[in-house]
């Protein structure tokens, strides 16, 4: 974090400060901000945040013993070090956040980046993490950083030499996003697409697409909207960037996008296609697995192009990436058995886009296995959801569909009735019973494909497949 007082940081957040030891109001601090005691390291704030198994505000003495100097607190905790209390620490790193950017931005060479999507997100912010970098110092979330936590804490890691701001935007609740993309007041917002991803939590498709386009309300005056132009959803959000009087630019297969895909050669080593930026044609080679990234590509250059970087340089730099994120279409082996783990995230278009993915890059002597779990948050559409997916993994001639968890069933039931039979497609009620099954049934020149939402948990099951068979 940028250089703040501890007068300044209690401002920011509307906290009473009780300093400690030769701690003033004006003594300054500028170390890492977080809400894990374990990523502590001298000169740290810890951020005491309550959560549904444990409280922060126990491991104040051990964010203290590893170097912690500060401590954002909802009540006083009996231990050596200065506390600002608040009455909700969730909401103070979200206004410190606010205050530490604007400060940046304020010193002018700060450009910020605003990412949201219900599918793509984490690779599309890799991805422009990955373009950016070269340019000087770039900050982008760690993992899947984007939620009322997460977000915050990634704005945090900004310093006086930050020139480049990615921000990812979930949403646990209607409303997160645009009060996420406010704290930043993005330069360009890119917007991935509208899916079923936590349409049941919501409350319907509608209600998404409100959500995912308050990023677009969000961006600065004369800034970028990014959209895709294959989503007829995501594509109606141009109204809302003319009103603004934001430049819009387009990606997407449509003939009218200012990046464009050709067609895709998908292979077990990545995929091949042509890029037509403004009509000049760019070759790209993406050895991140699936040709349903180079949509995330696309976009990735696009909002890079509205940035000042040149295509050919972004694609360049794309091609360098050798993975999206640990547990998405993570290659964990590939010989004798293909391990490929992308169980972090589970909409039903994503683990439509992983199925076909499998079946393009599985030879015609080998065999492809599909070990499927719960997609979460779907609400009343889950049953007919999972049911699609059954027939999917079926019509794509899937031999062995291995499911796993009793909320995944409905998956199960409708590869059966489509005419998986034989053991073609079986079902576990968890994970350690699936693990034991595919030890004694996978065999050399199987490609294996393990995909589930997070809460399923089938992460795990592919790391242990993977180190199984490495």
């Amino acid at each position: 974090m940028i250089a703040l007082s501890l007068a300044e940081i209690a401002e920011a957040v509307s906290g009473t400060l009780n300093t400690h030891g030769a701690d003033t109001p004006e003594t300054v601090v500028s170390g890492v901000v977080d809400t894990d005691s374990r990523a502590m390291e001298p000169g740290a704030i810890f951020v005491a945040k309550p959560g549904e198994v444990t409280d922060g505000h126990l491991f104040v003495g051990r964010a203290v013993e590893a170097g912690a100097v500060l401590a954002i607190v909802e009540r006083i905790v009996d231990e050596p070090v200065t506390q600002i209390v608040v009455p909700d620490v969730v909401l103070a790193i979200a206004d410190l956040a606010r205050e530490v950017v604007a400060r940046v931005r304020a010193r002018g060479a700060l450009k910020i980046v605003g990412v949201t999507g219900s599918n793509g997100k984490t690779t599309t912010k890799n991805m422009l993490a990955t373009i950016l970098g070269p340019e000087g110092e770039t900050v982008a979330p760690k993992g899947s950083y984007n939620n009322a936590v997460g977000a915050p804490l990634t704005m945090l890691r900004l310093t006086d030499h930050t020139r480049f701001l990615v921000c990812e935007l979930g949403a646990d609740a209607p409303g997160q996003i645009g009060r996420l993309a406010a704290l930043v007041t993005p330069d360009v917002g890119v917007v991935l697409m509208v899916g079923l991803a936590h349409a049941g939590g919501f409350g319907g498709i509608e209600v998404t697409v409100r959500e995912k386009s308050e990023l677009i309300r969000a961006v600065r005056p004369g800034g970028v909207a990014v959209l895709n132009a294959d989503d007829h959803r995501v594509a109606g959000m141009a109204a809302i960037a003319d009103e603004r009087g934001l430049s819009v630019r387009w990606f997407g297969e449509a003939d009218s996008a200012d990046v464009r895909s050709g067609a895709l050669e998908v292979t077990a080593q990545g995929t091949r296609t042509t890029l037509t930026v403004d009509g000049v044609e760019i070759p790209l080679h993406l050895k991140v697995l699936g040709g349903h990234h180079v949509k995330n590509a696309m976009a990735a250059v696009t909002a890079a192009a509205a940035l000042g970087i040149d295509p050919e340089v972004a694609v360049r730099r794309l091609e360098s990436m050798q993975l999206a994120e640990r547990w998405r279409m993570q290659v964990l082996t590939e010989s004798p058995i293909r391990i490929i783990n992308d169980a972090y995230n589970a909409s039903p278009d994503a683990v439509a886009a992983a199925l076909r993915t499998l079946a393009q890059i599985t030879g015609p002597d080998e065999r492809m296995v599909a070990v499927l779990g719960a997609m979460s948050e779907l609400g009343e559409q889950a049953v007919e959801e999972h049911q699609k997916i059954g027939l999917l993994a079926v019509r794509l001639r899937i031999p062995r569909i291995v499911v796993v968890g009793s909320e995944a069933r409905a998956l199960y039931l409708a590869a059966i009735a489509e005419g998986s039979w034989n053991d073609e497609a079986v079902f576990f009620e968890d994970a350690d019973a699936a693990f034991e099954y595919l030890t004694g049934e996978l065999r050399p020149g199987d490609s294996v494909l393990v995909k589930s939402s997070n809460a399923a948990g089938l992460r795990f099951l592919g790391d242990r497949l993977g180190e199984s068979f490495s």
